[in-house]
């Protein structure tokens, strides 16, 4: 990537990678950890939106804008990135700060063991797709610096447009504003 788009690469690569490892885990979570049934308990529904929200359904979508934003805090560490074990590098940059040691006390934070009433079941229950995002973003930012080419630009745009439509879809949905079958 040493040319005078390398800005440009960089920041299509990782709000790609990020949308679609988000996308993935996402997905992971509501088949395999019942998190529809965890979002409406009551617990967590005094402050969590239930799947019917359209802001659940434009979740995925505008994760673009967080790849952005994360394109954007990694640019300048685009070295380690890509250096040897790179990947290992960013995940652990990724999970530590984004996931463990968040500034706020969110379920599964260290911060939201000290000062939340959660218990360590409920902080735990977001780890596995904590660090099944964690792994595809990282595998998946290196793995397309090394391998890059023509072919994942387009198998990437293409998962990016489909996560964007069906994100579409599903606010529609939610609205009530698609015809009903």
């Amino acid at each position: 990537m040493k040319n005078q788009r390398e800005p440009a690469v960089f920041c299509w690569r990782i709000t790609a990678a990020h949308t679609i490892a988000y996308f993935v885990a996402g997905v992971f979570a509501v088949v395999f950890m019942n998190y529809e049934g965890y979002l409406a308990s009551e617990r967590f529904a005094s402050f969590m939106r239930q799947f019917g929200s359209p802001w659940i359904a434009a979740g995925p979508g505008l994760q673009v804008i967080r790849g952005l934003i994360l394109a954007g805090v990694l640019y300048p560490f685009r070295e380690v990135i890509f250096s040897r074990k790179g990947w290992l590098k960013l995940g652990l940059l990724i999970f530590g700060l984004c996931g463990i040691s968040t500034i706020g006390p969110l379920d599964g934070s260290f911060e939201g063991l000290i000062y939340t009433t959660f218990t360590l079941k409920e902080h735990l229950l977001g780890l596995p797709e904590a660090l099944l995002y964690t792994f595809l973003f990282s595998f998946l930012v290196y793995a397309w610096n090394k391998k890059g080419g023509k072919a994942w630009n387009i198998i990437a745009g293409c998962l990016v447009g489909l996560i964007i439509f069906f994100s579409l879809m599903g606010v529609l949905a939610a609205l009530n504003l698609l015809p009903q079958v």
